[in-house]
């Protein structure tokens, strides 16, 4: 149901994190393997990233169709939120190791896939709060009669 607003928040969530698939996290001024090797660090370059980012857009689109079961709703927005922390972790700590590798010469500048799952995980809390909000006012209204 598109009109409600966490289904709005999830849906951007999850076109935030599609946007890692284009946009690169950073680029390099010289080669450098593993992660390196055509100048740019993106989510393609390592399997577990792959994943992580498949789930951070499959489970938001997910939980946009489970409106009616708001606990379950609910649930998939705090996963969505752990793998996209997950693919944060991941990335960071697969570009530390690799960076050692690195000369000191080469310039590496942080480009707008870096940012895009922290904006998820932002529009991810979002969504969960308004989801906890609507159950809220459901379970008051059942109370009343």
């Amino acid at each position: 149901m598109i009109q409600r607003l966490q289904s709005l928040f999830y849906l951007l969530a999850a076109l935030c994190m599609g946007g890692i698939f284009f946009l690169p996290f950073a680029t390099s001024s010289a080669i450098s393997e593993p992660y390196l090797g055509d100048k740019m660090y993106d989510v393609k370059d390592h399997l577990a990233m792959i994943i992580f980012g498949g789930l951070s857009i499959l489970l938001p689109l997910l939980s946009i169709f489970l409106f009616k079961n708001r606990t379950l709703q609910l649930r998939i927005g705090i996963l969505s939120i752990i793998a996209s922390i997950l693919l944060i972790a991941v990335s960071y700590l697969l570009f530390m190791n690799s960076s050692k590798a690195v000369a000191d010469s080469t310039i590496i500048q942080d480009q707008a896939g870096m940012y895009l799952p922290f904006a998820s995980l932002v529009l991810l809390g979002i969504a969960n709060y308004f989801v906890k909000k609507d159950d809220k006012l459901v379970k008051s209204m059942d109370r009343l009669r």
